[in-house]
């Protein structure tokens, strides 16, 4: 658990102040613990439903996570609105409260759902904190690898308390980069991530998302390279990398911005240069 006095609580514009952030590590880790980790590797088949298709799956752990947290994260900050994944599956229209201007809980309770049916270790539940567009504070909790990565805007990221630095790549280093799988873009975002393959280069399909981005902000994987923009698989991870030392960018050279409108694929890295070589490689795969 992360001491109070390293993070204390979240800064919010235009309030004194916001939860602790040990205090929302805490409901992560009790939502995790109660909804999610008892059904690993327990699941019966009429538990496991496709939403969009055999890719894209949705478990009762993924439904009991979300209103677990949904609960415990309005709790704890009074008037906050949540967008988990599985609320805007139900209803579209709750992704338009990041363009608002009220505090923001932005949640994929398993993220990896894949690896989390097939009994796999390599998923982990999300959180992170956004007011007017601005990311303030993430969870990254991969509960079968008891790993929780903390970030908070401009205070640093840190793994199981310890500092976390993304480093830079070893000069002439080939780059590992984990991409979006080109069988499910378009054919313009597949030609342009078709770019990373190419010298200097070793690009391979992503994981959880929320790990890859965890990989980044250790040093272990130099970028990502992703093709869609929703913002639960996101957040966390990119307030993460950035306060880790590294950064990101999408195609035009803009920042992601949470409610949408991103031109991709976008990439985040361990540093300036990396991602601008990625940037620069996915410009000409898609030209």
């Amino acid at each position: 658990m992360i001491d109070d006095s390293v993070y204390g609580t979240i800064p919010l514009p235009g309030a004194a102040h916001g939860p602790r952030v040990s205090d929302v590590e805490e409901a992560v880790r009790a939502a995790a613990a109660a909804e999610i980790m008892p059904r690993h590797r327990q699941l019966a088949a009429h538990e496991i439903i496709e939403k969009s298709g055999p890719h894209d799956l949705v478990t009762v752990a993924d439904r009991r996570a979300e209103e677990h947290l949904t609960a415990a994260l309005t709790a704890l900050l009074p008037g906050s609105l949540v967008v988990g994944e599985e609320a805007v599956h139900a209803d579209p229209g709750a992704y338009g409260a990041l363009r608002g201007d009220a505090p923001v809980w932005i949640v994929d309770p398993v993220d990896g759902t894949r690896q989390f049916v097939r009994g796999e270790p390599g998923f982990c539940t999300l959180v992170a904190l956004a007011q007017g567009g601005e990311l303030l504070a993430s969870w990254t909790y991969a509960p079968a690898l008891d790993e929780m990565a903390v970030a908070v805007l401009g205070r640093g990221a840190r793994l199981n308390g310890a500092p976390l630095r993304s480093g830079n790549p070893e000069p002439g280093a080939v780059l590992e980069v984990a991409m979006s799988h080109p069988d499910y873009t378009s054919d313009a975002q597949k030609r342009a991530l078709l770019g990373l393959r190419t010298e200097g280069f070793a690009p391979r399909s992503c994981g959880a998302a929320g790990l890859e981005y965890l990989g980044v902000a250790r040093g272990r994987l130099d970028a990502v390279a992703f093709n869609w923009e929703l913002a639960w698989d996101h957040a966390a991870g990119l307030l993460l990398v950035t306060e880790a030392g590294g950064t990101q960018t999408t195609l035009t050279g803009e920042p992601y911005r949470i409610a949408g409108d991103n031109v991709l694929p976008f990439t985040a890295a361990r540093d300036e240069a990396t991602a601008k070589r990625v940037r620069d490689c996915l410009r000409a795969g898609g030209a």
